[in-house]
């Protein structure tokens, strides 16, 4: 039987190309229609982008804003509605334009540091 918590935070992972892995959960509360529709198409795979201190990349949906927001805290998860594109704040940079909140990074987010841009990255469940 699945706990309670388990439905409102769902534990997943991002694995880079060379094997490094971040531990993060997606909170449903956050944007659950976003959290949702990206559930639905885990695993996503896509190539890293270099914004500051912020790494994207293509998520395969489209989803509109819900809850957006303009200032994000090191380790937030969100979800880019303009460029359809899954965020890793890892550093003090702020979104180019308002995002979905999505979740948090519980552990690894030095892996982002470093990732090469256009490297391959997986979201998956945990």
């Amino acid at each position: 039987m699945a706990m309670a918590g388990s439905i409102s935070r769902i534990p997943v992972r991002f694995v880079l190309e060379d094997g490094r892995q971040a531990e993060a959960e997606l909170v449903r509360f956050y944007a659950p229609k976003t959290t949702d529709a990206l559930l639905r198409r885990l695993p996503i795979e896509g190539r890293v982008a270099r914004w500051k201190e912020e790494v994207y990349f293509e998520a395969g949906i489209t989803i509109g804003p819900e809850k957006p927001k303009s200032k994000m805290e090191t380790g937030t998860v969100a979800f880019w509605p303009m460029g359809s594109a899954i965020c890793i704040f890892y550093g003090q940079t702020q979104p180019y334009s308002p995002v979905n909140m999505i979740g948090v990074v519980k552990s690894g987010i030095e892996i982002f540091k470093d990732v090469a841009a256009g490297a391959k990255i997986r979201l998956e469940r945990a």
